[in-house]
């Protein structure tokens, strides 16, 4: 059986014309080479080599195995680039349970970040209430969830699995006016503000409704709608107000829509949850910074960056 130290070191004597100079190249001793190459004689069985003054001189069954091994030996050289090259890269796939607006508006620019560094990530994603991320991460079905704690005291319960918590962002909840709205001259607005106002509302309004008990009215609903793109076109075209997250308004700006903060409403925290294992997986740890990189980057007036 031919093996591939013999290839070696017959390629290197084939290109160095002696077995003193081939020993002294890739740092064996001349026996060594001697051993080598009676070894590769006796696998193919005839002699590659002949001697030629104080150096050998190939037979042509020898140059036709030495360009074989030559081609042997960069095509290993070839494989061996390759997988330095993998290793060199953070891959892996993460399974990933998120709110809703965090894969739209966060998401997408947080994977674009990754295919433009040496990074591979694959990730497996579900959109899932924040309540329902930890029982994923305490049943394993998720590496990493991402939660949004809309009130204090509201947020879901903990998991029995100890957690480890990184704030990304702090979400401010937004009144969308149409343009030219004689409150889009505040910088901010209340609740009471708008009492007057027609209303486009999403299906789940209890929260609401209850505030707007607080602050002494009822909403006057025209439309009920849970997809963001519509609310923003029914705003835009002057049906009513709605309201809606900071996130919600960073993929999808409408010019028709002025969006101001609502002052008197908890500001939502949100952020990445997972088991402190899996912080130390490569693939889950580069998904993570570049969410966090990314929801830096996107503060402004509609989110806020968090501080851990």
């Amino acid at each position: 059986m031919i093996e591939l130290r013999q290839l070696t070191v017959l390629a290197e004597v084939c290109r160095s014309g002696s077995y003193s100079a081939a020993a002294e190249h890739l740092g064996y001793t001349q026996p060594a080479i001697s051993y080598h190459m009676r070894a590769l004689e006796r696998a193919v069985g005839m002699p590659l080599t002949v001697k030629a003054g104080r150096g050998v001189r190939l037979t042509p069954a020898g140059h036709r195995l030495a360009e074989r091994a030559r081609g042997v030996l960069a095509g290993l050289r070839d494989v061996e680039n390759e997988f330095e090259a993998l290793a060199a890269r953070t891959r892996g796939r993460v399974r990933m349970s998120s709110v809703q607006s965090v894969c739209v508006a966060v998401l997408p620019a947080a994977l674009a970040r990754l295919g433009a560094s040496r990074i591979e990530v694959e990730v497996d994603l579900g959109q899932t209430a924040s309540q329902d991320a930890y029982r994923l991460l305490d049943t394993g079905e998720t590496d990493l969830a991402i939660v949004a704690d809309d009130e204090p005291g509201e947020a879901a319960e903990p998991a029995e699995t100890p957690l480890r918590r990184v704030p990304l962002l702090v979400d401010r909840r937004h009144v969308l006016l149409p343009r030219g709205h004689a409150l889009a001259g505040r910088r901010s607005v209340r609740l009471a503000d708008l009492a007057r106002e027609r209303w486009i509302l999403e299906r789940d309004r209890e929260r609401l409704l209850r505030r707007c008990a607080e602050a002494g009215f009822e909403p006057r609903v025209v439309t009920t709608t849970d997809d963001q793109a519509t609310t923003l076109g029914l705003v835009g075209d002057g049906v009513g107000i709605a309201l809606m997250d900071g996130l919600g308004l960073l993929p999808r700006p409408d010019p028709r829509v002025e969006p101001r903060p609502l002052d008197d409403w908890p500001r939502r925290h949100v952020c990445a949850l997972l088991r402190p294992e899996a912080a130390r997986v490569p693939a889950v740890a580069a998904l993570l910074e570049a969410l966090r990189a990314v929801a830096v980057e996107q503060s402004g007036d509609a989110v806020e960056a968090a501080t851990a």
